[in-house]
């Protein structure tokens, strides 16, 4: 059970997602989702599958069905799982931190900014992105088997912010998909879109992006944009 600080309404914090968002992860996603599709016998476009992610796996596999018409039993569609995680593990050389990631990061801790990570993901694919970004085991992390639902509802973000002790309509929730973004105007939080998962800009203004910046580095020159005041 996660014990979370008293909250503090006052103090801003940041919320991010991880894949797409932090760690360059989400093109490797999109294959394992589909070798573990085809291995199910569903054959899908990758871009078909690319709409989908920022959900959790479990509407992201639903979702997916539907456009094909197939039902899978319950032991299918965890089977498809299980493929998944196997396949995205032979795609982890590939997954690199974002330019300015660990940067975006350090300069927020060097402000006082809090901050934590929400993900769709389980722990166990979650760790070696968290590994690549220098964010050790004291740092505020929420997975999705942590949470009752996965974006696009709030559930996420609402346990990071409480995670920290800060309340979500002071936070600001940084993410790369639209799913990101509709669970940030639900929570509800400040929005604040990156391009790096390969969503379009007008894409996430559309679903509720206060600002839109390319990648964590192009974030981190702009933090004035969204409050954050340089350290004295």
């Amino acid at each position: 059970m996660t014990v979370s600080k008293a909250r503090n309404d006052e103090v801003m914090a940041f919320l991010f997602d991880l894949d797409g968002t932090l760690v360059d992860s989400v093109y490797q996603h999109v294959l394992a989702w589909r070798e573990a599709l085809e291995e199910t016998g569903i054959e899908l476009s990758v871009w078909r599958i690319h709409r989908r992610i920022g959900m959790s796996g479990g509407l992201l596999v639903n979702a997916l069905l539907r456009e094909t018409g197939r039902e899978l039993s319950p032991e299918e569609i965890s089977g498809v799982h299980h493929r998944h995680a196997a396949a995205y593990r032979r795609y982890l050389p590939q997954v690199r931190a974002l330019p300015g990631a660990r940067e975006l990061l350090t300069a927020l801790s060097g402000a006082r900014v809090p901050w934590a990570i929400a993900t769709s993901g389980l722990i166990e694919s979650a760790r070696p992105a968290l590994d690549l970004l220098g964010v050790g085991d004291d740092a505020a992390i929420v997975t999705r088997d942590q949470v009752a639902r996965a974006k696009p509802d709030p559930d996420l973000f609402r346990a990071a912010a409480n995670r920290l002790g800060v309340s979500i309509q002071t936070s600001v929730v940084v993410g790369d998909s639209v799913w990101d973004l509709l669970a940030a105007r639900r929570a509800p939080a400040l929005g604040v879109g990156v391009l790096s998962g390969g969503y379009g800009r007008e894409e996430l203004e559309r679903a509720g992006a206060y600002r839109v910046y390319d990648d964590p580095a192009d974030l981190l020159l702009h933090l004035d944009e969204v409050g954050v005041r340089a350290s004295k």
